[in-house]
Parts: C-alpha cells; sequence; structure tokens
C-alpha cells in the first residue's frame, strides 16, 4: 500500500532481494512455520494479552489507534514469548547443561520464567547499569533456577561475558533475538492481533531493538493482510536499522543511547535484518522526548506506565497523528519495566502540562522591583515552570526562565515583548547550564539576606503576587529556584536581600506564614546560609 513519507522516514528499496546467506523467501516460510509450531508452546507459560483502543480523538478526527498490551504478559513485556518457545525445545542433553543468556533485561525474565517451570538452571548476564525493577524482576521470576552476573556497561558487554561463560561450560545460549525460534515466540503476539477479529490495520508501528520482535510480527503480519504498511521505530542515538539500510549492511553504532534502554542494541540481528530489510516500508526515527510524552498519554488514558521502549511505536503515531487521520493504526506497547526514580526524571523532563515550552535567560538591572517589571512587561499570558537565578554581579541580573503555554503564538511573542522593552535576552532553551540548574550566587556580594523554602500554590500569577505583596521598599531577590513539579504546590528556594540586618528581621516577623498564592514551610538556617554564600 502506499503509506504515507516523511522527513523521519527512510524507505526501503529493493523489496524482493537476496540475503548472503539464504533466500529471503524461504527464512520467511521457516519462521512462518516455526510460528504456528509456537502456538502450542508460549501459553504452557502465559495468557494472551488484551488488544485495546486508543481514543484520542472523541470527534472522530485522526487515526483510530489500538494498542497490543504487552506490558500485561507475565513478565510485564512480550519477551517472555521467545524465551519460551525456544527453551520449550531444549531437549533433555540440553536442559541437563543449562542455559546462559545475555538481556538488558526482559528477556532475562522470559528466560527466568522458563527456567523455573521447566526445572533448568540458567546463568543471566545483565548490563550493570540495568534498572534494579529488572534485576529484582529477574530473581523474583527464576527463584533458585537462575543465577544473575552483572557484567560491562552494556549489552554488547554482558553478550561477549555470556558468550564466553557457553564457550568454557558447553551451557546452551539463549539469544535475546538473533534465533529463529525466538522471532517465532514474539510472533504470537501478532497471532493474537489476527485472530482478535478488530483487524485488518492499515499500518503498524514496531519498535526495532534488536529486531526480533519486529520481524517476528512484520511476517506475520504480512502473511494475513499483505496490504499492510509495516513502519519500524527506532530511537534517536540508537537507529541500527536505519544505519544497516543506508549502508546496505549490518553495521555497528558506535555508542548507544540508554534511555530507551529495552531496545539498546548496538547491531540489529542478522536474521531479524534478513527478514526486515524486505518487509518493512521505512524507519522512523524518534527522540526521547517525544518517548516522554507518549508515555504520559499512556498514563492519561489508560493509567498504564511504560517504559521507555514500550512507548516507542506510539511516539512515532503521535508526533504527526494528522498523517494517518482516518486509517486503522496498530502499535505494540511491549513493555512497562521502568525503574521508579526514571520515573521522576522523565515526568521532569516534559512540562507541567505536555505544553510548548521555552527557556530564556533576561537581562536587568540588579535593583529592587526590577524582576517584577519584567514579568509585567514580558511574560503576561505564559506559565513560568522553571525560574533560576543566583546574584553574582552588582549591577546586573540574569535570571533565567522555562515558560510555558497552551498556544504556541504566545510563546513566540514574548521576544517580541522583550525587545519592545529595551531587554537583552537568549533563547536557553535545552542548554545544559539549565538542564542541570547551575545557579551561581556570590555570597560576597549580599548584605543581609535571607534564605526561605515556600510553596507557590500552582495557578497563574501565585509568584507575581508574592513580589507585589511581599517584596516591598528596599527588599530585592538575590536567589530564586523553582521548577514546577505538577503537583498542586510548586516548592522554592528563594533568597532575599536586604540593606540592614533590621530590615531583614522586620520582615520575617512581618512575613504571614501563608498569603496570596503561597506559604511558608520555614526559613533555612544559618549553617545552609553560609554553605549557600560561600560565608558571605
Amino acid at each position: 500500500m502506499d503509506v504515507p513519507g516523511g522527513n523521519h522516514g527512510l524507505p526501503v528499496r529493493g523489496r524482493g532481494r537476496m540475503v548472503a546467506a539464504m533466500e529471503p523467501d524461504s527464512l520467511e516460510r521457516r519462521l512462518r512455520h516455526a510460528t504456528l509450531m509456537a502456538r502450542e508452546r508460549v501459553y504452557r507459560f502465559g495468557r494472551a494479552t488484551p488488544l485495546e483502543r486508543l481514543d484520542l480523538h472523541g470527534d472522530g478526527g485522526g487515526p483510530e489507534i489500538w494498542l497490543k498490551r504487552e506490558d500485561l504478559s507475565p513478565v510485564k513485556a512480550y519477551k517472555w514469548r521467545g524465551a519460551a518457545n525456544r527453551m520449550a525445545m531444549l531437549g533433555p542433553g540440553e536442559a541437563a547443561r543449562g542455559v546462559v543468556t545475555a538481556s538488558a533485561g526482559n528477556h532475562a525474565q522470559g528466560v527466568a520464567l522458563a527456567a523455573r517451570r521447566l526445572g533448568v538452571k540458567a546463568r543471566i548476564y545483565m548490563p550493570v547499569p540495568t534498572p534494579r525493577v529488572k534485576q529484582s524482576a529477574v530473581a523474583r521470576h527464576g527463584g533458585g533456577r537462575v543465577e544473575i552476573r552483572l557484567a560491562g556497561d552494556s549489552y554488547d558487554e554482558a553478550v561477549q561475558a555470556a558468550r564466553a561463560d557457553e564457550a568454557e561450560s558447553g551451557a546452551v545460549y539463549i539469544h535475546a533475538y538473533d534465533d529463529l525460534d525466538v522471532m517465532a515466540g514474539q510472533a504470537t503476539l501478532a497471532d493474537e492481533v489476527v485472530l482478535s477479529g478488530e483487524g485488518p490495520f492499515d499500518l503498524a508501528f514496531l519498535q526495532i531493538g534488536g529486531g526480533g520482535m519486529a520481524a517476528g510480527v512484520a511476517n506475520w503480519l504480512r502473511l494475513h493482510w499483505p496490504d499492510i504498511g509495516i513502519i519500524g521505530v527506532e530511537a534517536e542515538g540508537q537507529a541500527a536499522m536505519r544505519a544497516a539500510l543506508e549502508a546496505g549492511g549490518r553495521v555497528a553504532l558506535e555508542q548507544v543511547d540508554l534511555f530507551c534502554d529495552g531496545t539498546a542494541v548496538r547491531q540489529i540481528g542478522e536474521l531479524p535484518y534478513a527478514i526486515l530489510r524486505d518487509v518493512i516500508d521505512r524507519v522512523e526515527v524518534v527522540d526521547n522526548a517525544a518517548v516522554g510524552r507518549a508515555m504520559r498519554t499512556l498514563w492519561e488514558t489508560h493509567r498504564c506506565i511504560a517504559e521507555p521502549s514500550g512507548a516507542l511505536g506510539l511516539a512515532a503515531v503521535l508526533r504527526n497523528p494528522e498523517r494517518y487521520a482516518g486509517k486503522r493504526v496498530l502499535a505494540v506497547l511491549c513493555g512497562a519495566n521502568v525503574d521508579f526514580l526514571q520515573l521522576g526524571l522523565i515526568a521532569q523532563s516534559l512540562d507541567a502540562g505536555g505544553r510548548n515550552s521555552r527557556s530564556l535567560r533576561v537581562r536587568i538591572p540588579e535593583r529592587a522591583g526590577a524582576m517584577l517589571r519584567l514579568l509585567d512587561d514580558a511574560f503576561a499570558g505564559t506559565n513560568i515552570a522553571d525560574f533560576q537565578y543566583g546574584k553574582n554581579d552588582g549591577d546586573t541580573a540574569w535570571p533565567a526562565f522555562t515558560i510555558t503555554a497552551d498556544d504556541a503564538a504566545v510563546l513566540d511573542k514574548v521576544p517580541e515583548r522583550l525587545d519592545a522593552g529595551g531587554y537583552e535576552w537568549e533563547d536557553l532553551t535545552d542548554a545544559e547550564d539549565i538542564r542541570f540548574r547551575a545557579i551561581p550566587l556570590r555570597g560576597d556580594l549580599l548584605g543581609h539576606p535571607l534564605f526561605l523554602r515556600l510553596d507557590f500554590y500552582e495557578r497563574a500569577g501565585a509568584l507575581h503576587d508574592f513580589l507585589t505583596e511581599r517584596l516591598t521598599g528596599n527588599a530585592s531577590l538575590c536567589y530564586f529556584n523553582y521548577r514546577q513539579s505538577g503537583e498542586r504546590i510548586g516548592r522554592a528556594l528563594i533568597g532575599i536581600e536586604f540593606p540592614s540586618s533590621y530590615e531583614r528581621d522586620a520582615f520575617l516577623v512581618a512575613l504571614p506564614p501563608q498569603g496570596g498564592g503561597y506559604r511558608v514551610c520555614e526559613p533555612v538556617d544559618a549553617a545552609t546560609a553560609v554553605r549557600m554564600t560561600g560565608g558571605g
């Protein structure tokens, strides 16, 4: 079928070319036969997963999106299918030798689950930075049958350690994706889609890491729905399939981004590549921000917490949904094994409302009232999601703001307002010092500072009201560290400078514990203030 193109898509040319090792048609037939056989094995270890509709367009606009919920499987990811199918095929001698594998986490859980059910011993090599949630799940599924060994900083280094174990011990190596029977096991999720009665679909968006799932699923979908468009989806910084297509053969990436850790593979598998090069229509690459937004969509619509790799396919759909208006689209939610701490980092990387955002640093005079004037002059109609400022010059201040708005046009007007007000400014969207909150503060420039922890209620104008009502007279800001958290309140650490200790103490006595838009948590203790100001 004619699948819409795009700047991010890489067309696949030469469908029907020959692969060096074997004919693609022969390989495809073998994979289809293995998929039929896998039906009998995988359901000894788990049940079929649901196919659910994702309704984002109540008015009927946009694509009709369906999600294959592999996050509801026995290991919260699709990987149990391939591992269970391959391990169920072990002969008595192989089972006695035990198995060894390498995995970033989800395949390891599938091997562990099958090892315990089959009574087979397994050694599983995982990269040292593997999320704790995946390590714990492997141990839980495997019980006493599994030994976890951490090796190297990447999946490839873990593979090297596992292969060395295989050579030394004689254990059977269970590959995470470059194995026909593993691929066939993964393809059973496509079999469930076909049998669901919800098809046919116009498009399928399939994550590609090592390529085993994408190859097995694409092969099975094409068998039953020859006109379906198959879109491979890779994460930015780990697009091994795109690199292989561009080079005309498999290549190893020099570096791999680990945000989508479940698909962080340096080189596409040999067998998956032989299938995918001829069956997919194009490859799309999405950035981490798009993946984060897809994760948020899944939470807001299904209360589902996907891991980054699990949301890859949906991220490609949501990046430009109008392209697929009227199409019936399939996406695989392939896993939900995300570390709890990573969720916080992902949430912080997105603005609180999922809106347009921009980071700006603006020059203002270092005097009382200048900050309030800036807010009035330039930031009307915007939401301040992040505010970073520390006094480091006696005459000039450079506060940094991350602002958001539902309407991008509102943000576009801010630079015009700054220029009209005579402000010098710079755009620091995505700048490292903003992201890592590098907030310099020179204590030697401060006279009589007071540091407070405040909670600001998340409503428009809360900061403006505080500055208007409380920062009067000779009081002026010397430090402000605030970031929107998505809660009903936003926590801030602020510093206020006074000409004398008398005025500072009087301000503190007169400050109500709660006012318009804020509440005082507590003054910062003297030792903390000394550390912040370098003893100034």
